[in-house]
């Protein structure tokens, strides 16, 4: 009977202990974040008409029955190590609420106990859609709820899931506008203008040269698809010097979008000659600001057709660059990882010693935007240094598209690097991607790292039907520059 009643009291005992602990006060009381907190009573989980309130647990946590006390515990002795050996004002809670770490502490157990009819009467066709998709979906990875509902728990009006009408509509602010294009006299760097626009971004002379393509490899970092060395030869070309802004992406938006067209005041033979983006769903800047921000989530179709709308108003060739371009271009006459000193082991967060001692930033922080020092999202141009060829943000930010469909066993190193490779994934669907992004770790920022367009994984939430060709609804770290072709009789 002694040992019963123990055994009650210490149940009793570890009961209340469980419950005390899973209160929202105990949890802000080590969780302090203010802003996080703030945003819960504006969301749906709180700020309802039922009145009812969704608790910190009850997301965070799994139900009872479904691992919620290991869950518990696990969660439990991160928070008390971090109570005791951690500042929580060095927390970067902004990059905590990117899906991809929101998806480590929120259960899908938790919010199909609450939400277990998934075809309410009152749900949009859209929903229905994106619900049936969910339900059927045996591929990996699998969708989660949090890829249409991130902001449902902690309201974020900047960044919800929404069609987007209102997307490029900005206010008129009367300045001059540009009456023709840059004419380019001679091989040197230049400031193009886009005529009928106040839009104007500078260009780089990249030199003909020599260069062995996915040279040096550093063995224990290398993907397959990187393939084996080979020596291209490439003649001269144009690049620009950063990816291709918000500002500029946005008046090829308003020029060819349905919404921004003007059809009485803008030439028929303008106007039909470019089809442009639908608006998107959600926020393609994800809340984090336009301007000289590198323009994200467009398609590559997008991205095409923005360089067809360029060439036709300057009246020059632009596309996007191949990836032998790319990477000569990237590397700025180097053959190093890196355009800059530095081994790649070193600079990279992932292994052991690494993660103890933390890598070495201090080159590689000056002319990379990537996952250690990006916060992330994306940064403006002068965040970093130029390449040997004066371009930024070759490496890192966001990756950046290529003419080249993907293959992914790379090129044998007695053939030639054609400009569009049938071979690619999906029947030469996929098209390679270079440079890493923000989200990268350094070891995928090298000049010789690659990847390609992933287009069925990057349209999963997307609800419409048909889904989008102008807009990635679940990639927000891929963008563009673009290539100017030379005329052969330009002087250099």
């Amino acid at each position: 009977m002694a040992g019963m009643l123990l055994c009650l009291i210490i149940l009793l005992s570890v009961y209340q202990v469980s419950e005390v602990t899973s209160s929202d006060k105990y949890c802000v009381s080590c969780h302090i974040h203010p802003v996080p907190d703030q945003n819960w009573r504006l969301s749906e989980h709180f700020n309802n008409k039922a009145g009812v309130v969704t608790h910190c647990v009850e997301c965070h946590l799994p139900p009872k029955g479904h691992g919620y006390f290991p869950a518990k515990i696990k969660h439990g002795l991160k928070d008390v190590y971090g109570k005791l050996f951690k500042d929580s004002a060095s927390f970067d809670w902004e990059s905590r609420k990117a899906l991809e770490v929101a998806k480590g502490y929120v259960y899908e157990e938790s919010c199909k106990k609450c939400h277990q009819n998934l075809f309410p009467a009152t749900l949009s066709v859209n929903g229905s859609n994106a619900h049936l998709q969910y339900v059927n979906s045996k591929e990996e990875p699998k969708p989660h709820c949090l890829n249409c509902h991130l902001n449902v728990g902690h309201y974020d009006k900047n960044n919800l899931h929404a069609h987007n009408a209102n997307f490029g509509v900005t206010e008129t602010v009367a300045k001059e506008l540009f009456a023709a294009a840059t004419e380019v006299k001679k091989f040197s760097a230049f400031t193009e203008q886009v005529p009928g626009t106040t839009l104007s971004f500078d260009m780089v002379a990249i030199p003909e040269g020599t260069f062995d393509m996915g040279s040096p490899q550093v063995e224990e970092l290398r993907k397959p698809d990187e393939g084996p060395v080979r020596k291209v030869h490439l003649t001269r070309f144009f690049m620009a010097k950063t990816e291709v802004t918000w500002d500029e992406y946005l008046e090829f938006f308003k020029a060819t979008a349905s919404q921004g067209r003007k059809e009485e005041s803008t030439p028929k033979a303008e106007t039909d000659a470019i089809t442009g983006p639908t608006p998107p769903w959600g926020a393609p800047d994800q809340g984090w600001g336009k301007g000289t921000r590198p323009a994200i989530t467009m398609s590559w179709k997008a991205a095409n057709t923005y360089c067809q709308w360029l060439s036709r108003k300057t009246g020059k060739k632009y596309r996007l660059p191949t990836e032998a371009e790319w990477e000569y271009a990237s590397r700025g006459g180097t053959q190093s990882p890196y355009f800059f000193p530095g081994n790649a082991k070193k600079f990279s967060a992932s292994g052991m010693w690494n993660k103890i001692f933390g890598p070495d930033t201090t080159t590689i922080n000056s002319f990379v935007v990537y996952k250690t020092n990006s916060q992330s999202k994306t940064k403006e141009p002068g965040s970093v240094k130029a390449n040997p060829f004066g371009l930024k943000n070759m490496l890192g930010n966001v990756a950046e598209f290529c003419s080249d469909f993907y293959s992914p066993n790379g090129y044998k190193s007695n053939e030639p690097v054609p400009l569009n490779d049938p071979k690619g994934p999906a029947n030469g669907q996929e098209h390679v991607i270079r440079g890493g992004s923000f989200k990268s770790d350094a070891k995928d920022v090298r000049c010789a790292s690659r990847d390609f367009t992933k287009t069925k994984a990057w349209l999963m939430t997307d609800p419409q039907m048909p889904k989008s060709v102008w807009w990635y609804s679940d990639s927000n770290d891929v963008g563009f520059r673009v290539v100017c072709e030379v005329d052969a009789a330009l002087p250099k």
